[in-house]
């Protein structure tokens, strides 16, 4: 799956799993915060979710870890690396 197209074309959904405070300290417009060590006790609600995923953190380690997760419980994602690169794909699709 191409990241950058996912995002352009609003196939799916972006979750951040950064801490809320990086998340309050900036994110992408209209994405999810579900921390990374939150994942267990919130797939009900990341079931819900318009796949498929564009997971994001800082630097791409945590979306990582996310991914491989996520991945195991059948859901459709992708590792989208950095939020602030995941950010600039989303705003070429406004």
């Amino acid at each position: 799956m191409n990241v950058e197209k996912i995002i352009k074309e609003k196939q799916g959904t972006i979750v951040d799993v950064r801490t809320p405070q990086e998340f309050m300290g900036g994110h992408v417009a209209g994405s999810i915060n579900i921390p990374v060590q939150e994942l267990t006790v919130r797939m009900n609600e990341i079931k819900d979710l318009k796949t498929p995923l564009v997971l994001c953190c800082a630097s791409g380690g945590r979306s990582g870890m996310a991914h491989g997760f996520l991945a195991q419980q059948g859901i459709e994602c992708v590792n989208g690396g950095s939020w602030l690169d995941v950010n600039y794909y989303h705003s070429q699709s406004l």
